[in-house]
C-alpha cells in the first residue's frame, strides 16, 4: 500500500510522528514475524505543498514535492498544531491549506482513499469533500466543526469513521487508531499485532474523554443549561423547567443546544449524567446503585447498560483505570 502523509506548515508534531511510527512498526513486524504478512507492506512518504515545512514545535520536516510524488493509494492529513478554535480558524485561511484542498480534491477524483485525524479533519472538510458524509474530529472542536461545516454529519463521540472513501479520526492520539485502521485493511492480524506492541487497546468512542462543560462554553445559553442540569440530575429532566430556568423558550433552547452540541436537550442532559457517574465511579467507593441514584437513574443496572452503550466501558474497567 502506497501512503502519502500530507504535511502542512505548523503541523502537530505528535500526529505526524505517531502516523509514521505506527506504519514503521507494522512494517518491521511484517518482516520479522513468522506469520506471512508479505502482502501487507506500507510505502510511506511525507508529501508537502511547500518545499519547506516546520512543525508547531519548530522542527524541520523533509518532504517530497506533491507535484513529483505521483498518486498514492492512501493520503492522510495529520493535525495542524492549532489547539483552539480561534487559532484553527486563522490557520485554515493560509494559502498552503487552500493548496492542500486542491490536491485532496484531485486525489479524490482519481480514487485515492483519504484520511485525516484531529484538526486535520478540518482541512479535509474545508475541501467540501466531506459534504453529505459522516465524520468525526477532536471532541472539543465539535461546536466549531458543526458551525463551519453544516453539511457534514458529525459524530464526534466516535474515534474512527469510514464514510465511502474518506476516513476520519478523533483527537490527538487517534492518529494511531487511524493508522491501525489502514493497516487493518491489508491485514487484520498485523494490525492486531502492531496494536499489542504499541499498547493500544481496541476502542471505538472518545466520549469517555469529553468534558460537556467545556463544549457548552461555545454558547452562553447552552452553558446556563449545563449549569442547571448539574443541579438537577437527581430530579430528572424537564424541558419546560430547563427553558424557564435559563430564561428562554423551549424551542429556542432546543435549537441552540442542537446547533452547538448536535443533540437534543435530553440527550445532552444524559451525557452530563454519564459524565458525573464516571467521575463518582473513579473517585469514590460508593456502590453502583448509590451512584445511579445520585445522577437520577432508578438502579445500577440501568447505569451499567448506559455506560457500555455510550462510552464502551464497564464499571470494572472505569474503576481499574482510575
Amino acid at each position: 500500500m502506497r501512503i502519502h502523509v500530507l504535511a502542512l506548515e505548523s503541523l502537530f508534531d505528535t500526529g505526524l510522528s505517531t502516523l509514521l511510527d505506527t506504519f514503521s512498526v507494522a512494517n518491521d513486524l511484517a518482516r520479522s514475524s513468522p506469520a506471512d504478512f508479505s502482502s501487507a507492506g506500507f510505502e510511506v512518504n511525507v508529501i508537502g505543498v511547500r518545499r519547506a515545512v516546520r512543525t508547531s514545535q519548530g522542527l524541520s520536516v523533509p518532504v517530497v514535492s506533491a507535484a513529483r510524488s505521483g498518486d498514492p493509494d492512501v493520503a492522510i492529513i495529520p493535525a495542524l498544531g492549532s489547539k483552539t478554535p480561534d487559532a484553527l480558524q486563522e490557520a485554515l485561511q493560509r494559502p498552503d491549506v487552500a493548496d492542500a484542498g486542491k490536491l485532496l480534491r484531485l486525489w479524490a477524483d482519481r480514487g485515492v482513499l483519504l484520511g485525516a485525524a484531529c484538526t486535520g479533519t478540518f482541512v479535509l472538510a474545508d475541501s467540501a469533500l466531506l459534504d453529505g458524509r459522516s465524520a468525526t474530529t477532536s471532541w472539543w472542536l465539535a461546536p466549531l466543526f458543526r458551525k463551519r461545516f453544516p453539511l457534514v454529519a458529525l459524530e464526534d463521540s466516535r474515534i474512527v469513521i469510514n464514510s465511502g472513501g474518506f476516513v476520519t479520526a478523533g483527537a490527538a492520539l487517534a492518529h494511531i487508531d487511524l493508522a491501525l485502521w489502514f493497516i487493518r485493511q491489508s491485514s487484520p492480524a498485523l494490525a492486531a499485532l502492531a496494536a499489542r506492541f504499541l499498547l493500544m487497546e481496541s476502542r471505538s468512542s472518545q466520549s469517555v474523554f469529553s468534558i460537556p462543560a467545556y463544549l457548552a462554553h461555545a454558547d452562553p445559553l447552552v452553558e446556563r443549561f449545563e449549569q442547571w442540569a448539574r443541579l438537577n440530575l437527581a430530579q430528572g429532566f424537564s424541558l419546560t423547567d430547563a427553558a424557564k430556568a435559563v430564561g428562554t423558550s423551549e424551542r429556542t433552547l432546543s435549537r441552540r443546544i442542537r446547533n452547538t452540541m448536535g443533540k437534543t436537550p435530553l440527550a445532552y442532559f444524559q451525557d452530563i449524567r454519564i459524565e458525573r457517574a464516571v467521575h463518582f465511579l473513579r473517585t469514590s467507593g460508593e456502590s453502583v446503585d448509590a451512584i445511579a441514584a445520585r445522577v437520577g437513574y432508578s438502579d445500577g443496572t440501568t447505569l451499567r447498560t448506559l455506560l457500555r452503550h455510550k462510552i464502551g466501558r464497564t464499571v470494572r474497567q472505569l474503576r481499574i483505570s482510575s
